[in-house]
């Protein structure tokens, strides 16, 4: 009997306990939380970025290793199938990137009458969109096909970036090269000239670096698309229109606009100063996710100088080391991935306005990883919006308004 009611009272204890656990549930379930802040909304082996000890792994790889070592298509097919390639398997994934990397004449012809004055990232949005119309395989819903197409728009981003920087110059786009890396294809199509090593080295490692960065805005825009079960190009068309967005994707655009404001290292005093008593920000210094060194940062402070003493102009790369001390005694906070990537894409003749698209370019990757592990066993994504409107209330008619 003993035995029974401790049976019983065992039950009710936990009884209690779940009722308490989903009064508790609710609550929470019906408090919002401001830009989703801390809630997990998806499970991912692809990328884990832990901002409290500084430290970025693609698919277990960390950043500092793949950065040193690896190359953009490495980290590429690493991200598209959760290990690095054998050298068989590089050497076939390579050449189907070069077999993809023309676009049709049609994408250039529109880009020719789309308006050059336009952001070169919607310009990007656009004509992303209209490739997804002239690929015949676009709403083929196999793992082969959804493979490929990724393939193809890792491939093919860099040429519509690159075609859109040199019809806005009023030039000819600049067909690709099929004996140059990719790295290196894309800053020749961009300048119409065969990079130096150290620049396809620069940019080999740009791309690397912002190929994937966890559950940002731009990459959960594209897996929310997806999971409707559109085409992947309707999914990379969002994630570019989230990355346009100034809260995303334009911070060493707006690092390099200091830079230019600043202009020599001894107005660099007055600049901090003028920030500070005006209480405003430092771009390129901070992270919305690092509470310490953004891991990404320290690998493109040497090519910067580096480039800075090959093009004649290193007074970018003082400034910016100068900056970076100044700001740092000031407010505690190491720069980040986008403050000397300004400096070293504008060695690499890229212009501000572009940079977001070479975001872009890289972060297509990352994009393209997420879409498919989101296919894989997909749910349509749908969370729930806590109601602060009215409560039900009568209509009444237009006369007595």
């Amino acid at each position: 009997m003993i035995a029974n009611l401790t049976v019983n009272l065992l039950a009710v204890v936990e009884k209690v306990e779940s009722v308490q656990m989903s009064a508790d549930v609710e609550k929470t379930s019906s408090e919002a939380v401001k830009g989703l802040k801390g809630i997990v909304a998806a499970d991912s082996s692809i990328c884990l970025v832990n901002g409290t000890e500084g430290k970025l792994l693609y698919r277990g790889y960390n950043i500092d290793d793949l950065a040193e070592h690896a190359t953009f298509e490495e980290v590429s097919y690493l991200l598209l199938n959760g290990e690095l390639p054998t050298a068989n398997q590089l050497t076939e994934f390579q050449e189907n990137l070069k077999q993809y990397r023309s676009i049709p004449t049609e994408l250039i012809d529109a880009l020719k009458k789309l308006p050059t004055m336009a952001p070169p990232m919607a310009l990007l949005r656009t004509i992303t969109s209209m490739a997804g119309v002239y690929d015949p395989d676009a709403e083929s819903e196999t793992p082969e096909t959804r493979m490929q197409i990724s393939i193809k728009l890792i491939s093919q981003i860099p040429t519509f970036v690159a075609a859109i920087h040199r019809i806005r110059k009023g030039l000819e786009p600049v067909a690709p090269d099929p004996s140059l890396c990719h790295a290196g294809n894309f800053m020749y199509m961009i300048n119409g000239e065969k990079p130096s090593e150290d620049a396809t080295r620069a940019m080999d490692l740009i791309l690397t670096l912002h190929a994937e960065h966890g559950l940002n805005a731009s990459t959960f825009t594209g897996r929310v698309i997806i999971a409707t079960l559109p085409d992947i190009y309707s999914a990379v068309t969002g994630a570019i229109g989230a990355l346009k967005g100034k809260l995303h994707g334009g911070a060493n655009t707006e690092v390099l606009k200091t830079l230019f404001e600043i202009g020599s290292v001894e107005n660099i005093a007055p600049y901090v100063k003028k920030v500070r008593e005006s209480k405003g920000k430092f771009m390129g210094f901070g992270h919305a996710v690092y509470l310490v060194e953004d891991p990404r940062a320290k690998h493109l402070k040497e090519l910067s100088r580096r480039l800075g003493e090959e093009t004649g102009e290193p007074k970018w790369y003082e400034i910016s080391i100068e900056m970076e001390k100044l700001v740092y005694a000031e407010i505690k906070r190491d720069c980040n991935v986008d403050f000397y990537s300004a400096s070293l894409q504008y060695y690499m003749g890229i212009p501000g306005d572009l940079f977001t698209c070479i975001f872009a370019a890289s972060r297509i990757a990352g994009w393209c990883a997420h879409i498919l592990e989101q296919l894989d066993g997909n749910k349509i994504i749908r969370p729930k919006a806590n109601y602060i409107g009215y409560q039900e209330r009568p209509y009444v008619s237009v006369s007595q308004r």
